[in-house]
């Protein structure tokens, strides 16, 4: 069974050198960025949008977390937005740690952060995922999710 608890401050450090550096060779990947700048960019970007870490208002970071007897697992990371005037909610991370992955966990964990939003009223989980993120479009399409958009950009400096 999959279960969601509150990050603790003493476990934001750990999601901060895992999202960051994975964010960094996401943009570096996406936006053709050195990877300095792109360590920069991802940086600056987690620290304005979570400018109070685990307790930034209308931000939830959770730990996932499987559980059995007698222990329970810590299994990776899931952060979002509410929206509670769309009846949404925004995933902006979600991440099943790599020796997890491969177990069905996150199509479970979706099934359950589905269930535990349905109670609360709410009525839609949005998303955005890498374009070359084959895996993780996988378990959202085969999970429901469809496609809304495209993101695209383009380069516009010398």
């Amino acid at each position: 069974m999959i279960a969601f608890r509150s990050m603790t401050e003493e476990e934001y450090p750990a999601f901060l050198e895992y999202f960051i550096s994975d964010y960094a060779n996401e943009i570096q990947s996406n936006y053709r960025l050195s990877p300095a700048e792109s360590l920069v960019r991802a940086t600056n970007e987690i620290s304005e949008t979570l400018a109070a870490g685990v307790n930034t208002p209308g931000q939830v970071l959770l730990c996932l977390v499987e559980r059995s007897d007698p222990t329970d697992r810590h299994i990776g990371y899931l952060w979002y937005k509410p929206d509670t005037t769309m009846s949404s909610v925004f995933i902006y991370d979600f991440h099943i740690f790599n020796f997890c992955q491969g177990m069905g966990l996150g199509k479970q964990t979706l099934r359950a952060f589905e269930e535990h939003l349905r109670e609360k009223g709410f009525k839609e989980i949005r998303l955005r995922v890498a374009g070359d993120n084959a895996r993780a479009r996988h378990i959202y399409e085969s999970s429901g999710f469809g496609v809304t958009g495209v993101n695209m950009s383009k380069v516009i400096t010398d």
